[in-house]
């Protein structure tokens, strides 16, 4: 049945795929008015994240980055898709980096690389940086129930020099490759809520004390990887901007958590900037105290 509902959805993907970007955005307009009038899709947990990440907004504004939060998250979907076909030279256009000397600067010295970025603006674009980067490059995602489409996806994020790895996977791959000498870069969207019961730390993000994930920290200490931080920021329709902080150089000398306190900090202001370009969608204040 997988294999069934993979041949038939699999065509239309591919249409959509081969969609002008003008086109592509007018019918993300029309899903964007199923999605949200007729469907609701999680706007109750959308309204429910607005009124704790910013209360100090009337209903009405918060209204305003409800909608253009969902506006924003079906223009992502199908640039997803649009991935399918999309040129390397098309992709970085319209995903465009600042500051690459800062990461660059991180590769010279010769350690592999953890880079910890939020679901803000466009995450699916920024596999572009591949075309910069001389590392190794791991992608840590979770894995599609559909294993026809689990295939597919990481066949998408090949074509740019990325490899796809489940987070059970993530210790082996950094231990393989630390043995090999492998330098590689791993990358963590690390801004979403773990388990509460496998939590080590609590700390406020948007003024909510919430359990957050400290494997990105935890385990470049462990292996001695240097951290990086991504900010996407989103231009205009289907263009974005991205540019990197090093979060350190010497992950050792940190104090624990500091580096994903940090992490936070900077997700914040993100987020402060232009709320309707993060993932409200997901149950991010679902465990807090």
């Amino acid at each position: 049945m997988r294999f069934i509902i993979y041949l038939i959805v699999y065509p239309f993907l591919w249409c959509i795929s081969m969609l002008p970007f003008k086109a592509l955005y007018v019918f993300s307009d029309f899903i964007y008015l199923i999605v949200y009038y007729v469907i609701g899709y999680r706007k109750k947990t959308v309204r429910e994240n607005l009124a704790l990440a910013l209360p100090n907004l009337s209903n009405n504004e918060r209204l305003i980055i409800e909608k253009k939060s969902f506006r924003h998250l079906c223009d992502m979907f199908l640039e997803m898709i649009k991935t399918m076909t999309i040129s390397k030279t098309e992709v970085s256009n319209r995903f465009t980096f600042t500051n690459l000397e800062v990461y660059k600067k991180l590769e010279a010295k010769e350690k592999s690389i953890s880079m910890m970025m939020a679901h803000y603006a466009s995450y699916e674009w920024a596999i572009s940086m591949n075309a910069y980067v001389t590392y190794n490059a791991f992608a840590i995602y979770k894995k599609i129930a559909n294993p026809y489409f689990d295939t597919l996806v990481r066949t998408i994020r090949s074509r740019f020099k990325a490899t796809l790895i489940t987070t059970k996977q993530t210790v082996p791959y950094i231990i393989n490759n630390k043995k090999n000498n492998e330098l590689s870069i791993f990358g963590f969207a690390s801004d979403q809520s773990p388990k509460v019961e496998s939590a080590f730390h609590w700390q406020k993000f948007m003024g909510v004390e919430v359990p957050v994930h400290t494997g990105a920290e935890m385990l470049s200490k462990k292996y001695d990887m240097n951290v990086i931080f991504l900010k996407v920021k989103k231009i205009k329709r289907g263009y974005y901007e991205a540019s990197f902080e090093i979060l350190s150089e010497n992950v050792n000398e940190a104090p624990n958590y500091q580096i994903t306190d940090k992490f936070l900090k900077l997700v914040e202001q993100q987020i402060n900037e232009a709320p309707e370009y993060y993932l409200w969608t997901h149950k991010r204040w679902k465990h807090r105290r």
